[in-house]
């Protein structure tokens, strides 16, 4: 049963989004606050508290877009607590999903909120609160959001074979399909490089694992994976050939 925290600086939204959390038979307790400074205070008491106090708070559904500090500025500030509440972002602007989940949100719901979509949510945060021992950012650090529809969905990053630039956007590209992230490639390729993801051209950024055939043709370089044939520049040229014989001697 979680205890619940919604922050929304519009009285409207606020008392729409507590009838439904409190519909939810997961929820024991739903709680809102109506700004940055007051949730803050609140969650700081109940950090105090510690976890079996009444004023504890498992998750706070926090909106983005509120006066004075941001709900990006509020979950910037709760990473420092020792135990923070989890997070889920609800807000109806969908720019912002991939900072949300760098700040480990376990989830990002558009309004206007529907309710299949929030017991998403709901299900998504039970789930670690169920299992204490599972790491809170699970979700960030093997998924990635991506908006299909006004809707977000989550695309497990293993599923990728590839990523192309365009301009500060990446072009994800998976067995079913691509989708278009706000990111920059070379943000993608910090991130995923323990993941097994190579840089082979200023525009393309690889899964190795994904690699079907290495093609050589009068000097240059090219890789086939899948149906796609990607080109490799020269000066990614001898570290991919590197790395390939390493994994094929593996």
């Amino acid at each position: 049963m979680l205890r619940v925290l919604a922050v929304d600086d519009e009285p409207p939204a606020l008392e729409e989004l507590l009838y439904l959390l409190r519909a939810d038979p997961r929820i024991r307790s739903a709680e809102g606050a109506t700004g940055a400074t007051e949730a803050l205070r609140r969650i700081g008491s109940a950090v105090d508290a510690g976890p079996d106090d009444p004023s504890a708070i498992d998750v706070v559904f926090l909106d983005i877009h509120m006066a004075g500090l941001t709900g990006l500025d509020v979950a910037q500030l709760l990473a420092g607590f020792a135990s923070p509440p989890l997070i889920v972002f609800v807000t109806a602007h969908e720019g912002f999903a991939v900072h949300a989940f760098d700040l480990k949100a376990v989830d990002y719901v558009l309004k206007p909120v529907r309710r299949e979509r929030l017991a998403e949510a709901v299900r998504r945060v039970a789930e670690q609160v169920g299992d204490r021992s599972a790491p809170v950012n699970d979700t960030s650090t093997d998924q990635i959001p991506v908006e299909l529809g006004g809707v977000i969905r989550f695309i497990p990053i293993d599923e990728i074979a590839y990523a192309e630039a365009q301009g500060d956007y990446a072009r994800l590209h998976t067995a079913t399909g691509s989708h278009l992230v706000r990111i920059p490639l070379t943000t993608l390729e910090e991130r995923w490089r323990s993941r097994g993801f190579v840089r082979i051209h200023r525009r393309h950024l690889v899964a190795l694992g994904r690699i079907d055939e290495l093609r050589l043709d009068a000097g240059s370089m090219s890789v086939r994976i899948g149906e796609a044939e990607l080109a490799v520049s020269r000066r990614h040229t001898r570290a991919l050939r590197d790395l390939l014989m390493r994994q094929g001697g593996r």
